[in-house]
C-alpha cells in the first residue's frame, strides 16, 4: 500500500518496503521555549531556518505545529505552512487539533500547491475527533495519521489499539477516504513508567501491518521519557519499529537519519548501499 504525498516539488511515496520516510519534527514549540516564544511574537524567521536546516539534514516531510500557550493558532498557522511550502518543496504535515486552525492551513496549501497533498496530523477514535477532521480530509484530499487511542485514553493491549486503528480506518472510508491515505500511529508510551510499553508499541504495529496493511507513522522519542542515554534507545527502537512496519517515523532528522538508513540497509532497500554511503560522504564533508 502507498501513500503519496505532494507538496509544490516531487511527490514523497511512503510504502512498506520502499526507503523509510523521515517526517521531520522540529517545526514544533512542545519543549523548545525559543521557538514557542517567537511564535507568540510572531516571529516565523525561526521556522523558515528549522524548515531548510531539516530538509538539509534529510527530512522528506516536515511536520508544521504553531501550538504554544498565547498563539492565534487560526492566524498564525496557516502563514507558517505559507512560509513552509515558499522556503521548501516537500510535503507538509500540518499539526494542529483545532479545526479552523486546519481548514485555513488546508485552504493556504490548496492556493500554492492545487495538486498537492498533504499530511493531517491527526485524528484519533473519539466521535469529536472524527467528526472534526475526516470532513477535512475528505474535502482536501489529504492523507491523516490515525492515532491509536479514544475516549478511554491509549488502550493498554495491542489488540485495543488495533481495534482503535480499525474503526478510524472504517470510518474513513465511509466518508470516501481511501485507506491508503489513512497512516496509523501505533504510539509509543514511556519505558521509564511501564517496562512492557515498548514491546506493546511493536506488537501493535505488528498487528497493524498484519491486520490492516497500512503505512505507519510513530513519534518515537516518549519511548525513553525519564531514562537516562535517551537517544541510545530512541535509536534503538526506532529500528525495531521499522522492522516491525513503520514506514514513515516523525524524528530529529538530524539525529537519527544515519540510523534510519542503516535500519533500511539491513532491511535489504537500499541496493548497494548507496544511499548509506552517500549519506555518509555527505556528513563527512561537512
Amino acid at each position: 500500500m502507498e501513500t503519496i504525498l505532494k507538496g509544490t516539488g516531487k511527490a514523497v511515496i511512503i510504502g512498506g518496503g520502499r526507503p523509510t520516510v523521515i517526517i521531520g519534527e522540529r517545526i514544533n514549540p512542545t519543549g523548545k521555549k525559543k521557538l514557542a516564544a517567537a511564535l507568540v511574537a510572531g516571529d516565523l524567521e525561526i521556522v523558515r531556518r528549522e524548515a531548510l536546516a531539516q530538509v538539509e539534514a534529510g527530512a522528506d516531510v516536515l511536520d508544521v505545529n504553531v501550538g504554544a500557550a498565547g498563539v492565534d493558532e487560526v492566524d498564525l498557522l496557516p502563514k507558517a505552512v505559507r512560509l513552509v511550502m515558499e522556503t521548501v518543496d516537500v510535503p507538509v504535515c500540518i499539526d494542529t487539533p483545532d479545526a479552523k486552525a486546519l481548514a485555513a492551513a488546508l485552504a493556504v496549501h490548496k492556493e500554492l500547491a492545487p495538486a498537492g497533498k498533504p499530511l493531517i496530523n491527526s485524528v484519533n477514535g473519539e466521535e469529536a475527533s472524527l467528526a472534526r477532521v475526516l470532513p477535512l480530509v475528505a474535502e482536501y484530499g489529504a492523507a491523516v495519521i490515525g492515532l491509536c487511542m479514544d475516549n478511554e485514553g491509549i488502550p493498554p493491549t495491542p489488540e485495543r489499539r488495533l481495534a482503535v486503528a480499525e474503526k478510524i480506518v472504517e470510518r474513513a472510508a465511509a466518508l470516501g477516504i481511501p485507506r491508503e491515505n489513512v497512516v496509523i500511529d501505533c504510539l509509543a508510551l514511556t519505558m521509564g513508567a511501564d517496562s512492557k510499553a515498548g514491546w506493546t508499541t511493536l506488537e501493535t504495529i505488528r498487528m497493524v501491518r498484519e491486520e490492516l496493511g497500512a503505512n505507519m507513522a510513530l513519534g518515537a522519542s516518549n519511548i525513553s521519557f525519564g531514562l537516562p542515554e535517551r537517544e541510545v534507545i530512541n535509536e534503538a527502537f526506532v529500528a525495531m519499529a521499522i522492522a516491525a512496519g513503520v514506514t514513515c517515523p516523525i524524528v530529529d532528522a538530524a539525529k537519527v537519519r544515519p540510523y534510519i538508513l542503516a535500519a533500511d540497509l539491513a532491511l535489504g532497500r537500499d541496493d548497494y548501499a548507496m544511499r548509506y554511503i552517500r549519506a555518509f560522504r555527505q556528513r563527512k564533508e561537512k
